[in-house]
């Protein structure tokens, strides 16, 4: 026949201080609490702020330039990368992949033809086709082609749409943009030309700038430049995150500059993120606080029952038994504090998530795993504290 608590509960009961108890159970609720919304505001943080920049395979593609001050103004060299520089951002763990931008070493012009009769003095561009967005099957050149396949930014349509008209010239649509044929004005050192047909293939979100094949500039560059040398001034970054802070940080580090709207979320999520460590490493604080509390209470409850306790170890109750069973008598009190944390940030969340939010689809009402998880592992952590310090109290009377 098992042994029964219930004989002996009272002997344990004479002269305990209930204030502290309560006190206890209300710090670990509220500790409870705050660790939980914190962990869940968090993984919210990580859902709305994760990705904002146009992506590709799961990937962030980057423009980084060097960025130029009073005393490296007129210092190419030192506004270019290098190959070292090159090697040493390939090297990093959170970059996939580096693609130099490399820009025509040449007079260049880009005319519109009979359709949009312009003429400007232009740059052009070309790195590796993975990093393009839109590569269509005609982009690729190879000496002889009559035609130079182009990719123009969407932004730079958009552009001239907003001035073709103070100048005379007609809006272009996207359809018809992809369907253009412009004029590739290519200038020698001694101001003799060469003229080629180009044709815009597709527009380009992601990248600001005039993209050509590599095998058409590497060649117009041997063929028109005057120097041979050539060195990127902007290089392409494929990353995993680029609001990383590991990231963030290693381009503040080497004075780089990137477009700020690309990785602002980055920077407000880091300041977030560290408002809600911070707030979580609090409320676990006030947990291990509200155990200690408790712990005292036990202490005082067992020292105040110290001759009863002696005394049933005297007529044969184990101190393994004694223990399990006192720990136990608290695990009800311990389950429902901490559900009373888990409905209490549910419902946080709920409100969050509707009024705050409006319902945005990269949330969600419900909590995320991670925070039951947390919960049940609080349980236990409680109850196995009391057990140890209960045990170990019993067998020194023993």
């Amino acid at each position: 026949m098992a042994l029964s608590f219930q004989p002996i509960k009272p002997l344990l009961q004479t002269g305990t201080n209930a204030a502290s108890r309560w006190f206890s159970y209300i710090g670990l609720g509220i500790g409870v609490l705050l660790l939980l919304c914190s962990i869940q505001m968090y993984i919210n943080i990580q859902q709305l702020l994760g990705g904002d920049s146009p992506r590709k395979d799961g990937h962030d593609f980057i423009s980084i330039s060097k960025t130029i001050t009073d005393e490296t103004m007129g210092q190419l060299e030192k506004n270019l990368f290098t190959e070292a520089d090159i090697k040493d951002l390939e090297g990093k763990p959170f970059v996939s992949g580096v693609s130099p931008l490399l820009a025509n070493n040449f007079r260049f012009q880009l005319s519109g033809g009979s359709l949009v009769p312009f003429v400007t003095d232009f740059f052009v561009e070309s790195l590796d086709d993975t990093f393009i967005d839109t590569v269509p099957p005609t982009f690729h050149w190879q000496e002889g082609d009559e035609v130079v396949p182009i990719i123009i930014a969407s932004d730079f349509l958009e552009i001239y749409n907003v001035f073709a008209p103070s100048y005379g010239l007609p809006q272009i649509s996207e359809s018809t943009a992809t369907n253009l044929g412009l004029q590739l004005i290519c200038y020698y050192p001694d101001g003799n030309r060469a003229t080629f047909r180009g044709r815009v293939v597709a527009l380009s979100d992601r990248i600001n700038s005039i993209i050509v094949p590599k095998t058409f500039l590497n060649w117009a560059n041997q063929r028109f430049a005057t120097t041979k040398e050539l060195r990127a001034s902007r290089l392409y970054v494929k990353t995993k995150d680029a609001n990383s802070p590991d990231f963030l940080n290693y381009l503040t580090e080497k004075h780089y500059k990137v477009n700020k709207d690309k990785t602002k979320f980055g920077r407000v999520k880091q300041v977030l993120q560290g408002i809600f460590s911070g707030l979580g490493i609090f409320g676990l604080l006030v947990v291990i606080l509200a155990l200690m509390l408790f712990s005292f209470y036990l202490q005082l409850m067992i020292a105040r029952s110290k001759d009863n306790l002696q005394l049933l170890l005297m007529l044969g109750y184990s101190p393994n038994w004694l223990s399990t069973n006192v720990a136990r008598r608290f695990i009800p009190v311990y389950i429902l504090v901490v559900l009373f944390a888990v409905a209490a940030t549910q419902l946080m969340q709920w409100a969050f998530h509707h009024f705050a939010m409006y319902d945005r689809e990269e949330l969600t009402t419900w909590l995320h795993w991670s925070v039951f998880a947390t919960a049940g592992f609080l349980i236990a952590l409680s109850l196995f504290t009391n057990y140890r310090m209960v045990k170990r109290l019993l067998y020194r009377m023993a």
